[in-house]
């Protein structure tokens, strides 16, 4: 393994365009197009996931269009639900528990850019991991931000912007989400 991809799994600075990376993305692209394509079956799709993400639980189902960048720093555990147009950005690990509810169009975002316009333009990048606790339902079209952590049976409405950790049992909803009680 080269340096450029050990940094970008160690959540330290790197550069995406690298040889490694690029072979990693077409790895990526293969298994992608294999499991959005049309006409496949509920079991060759999982074969896929499988193969793809770097843990997938028992039931897992995910609906087609889906994407990522790596699929590998991706970990998803048993009985959790993607709905269409999952984004998955895995330049930085994400975990999701068991029993998860994702809406449509979720976005899942790790990746960290410089604010520093030298070094953005050099196209350095990192990541910040998101873990997702176990029961937790995301509404459609939310968006989970570098670095967040939501709390088990935790609910965060459609269109949430998640800058922040979530405790658990609690809902969630605006932009940028705010606890507005806490459940059961």
């Amino acid at each position: 393994m080269g340096d450029n991809k050990r940094r970008m799994l160690a959540g330290d600075w790197f550069l995406p365009s690298d040889d490694e990376l690029a072979a990693d993305t077409r790895r990526r692209t293969e298994l992608l197009d294999a499991y959005n394509g049309p006409g496949r079956s509920a079991a060759e799709r999982a074969e896929v996931l499988g193969e793809l993400l770097g843990s997938v639980g028992e039931g897992v189902r995910i609906r087609p269009p889906f994407h990522c960048d790596f699929g590998y720093q991706i970990s998803i555990g048993s009985g959790t639900f993607v709905n269409f147009g999952g984004v998955f950005l895995d330049t930085g690990p994400i975990t999701i528990g068991c029993d998860v509810q994702i809406g449509p169009n979720v976005q899942l975002l790790p990746p960290v850019h410089p604010l520093d316009a030298e070094r953005r333009r050099a196209g350095w990048e990192k990541a910040e991991p998101i873990t997702i606790g176990d029961n937790v339902w995301l509404g459609g079209g939310v968006i989970v931000c570098p670095g967040v952590t939501i709390g088990r049976d935790t609910v965060v409405g459609a269109g949430s912007v998640v800058t922040k950790d979530l405790p658990p049992s609690v809902l969630a909803v605006g932009n940028p989400a705010r606890v507005i009680r806490e459940l059961g």
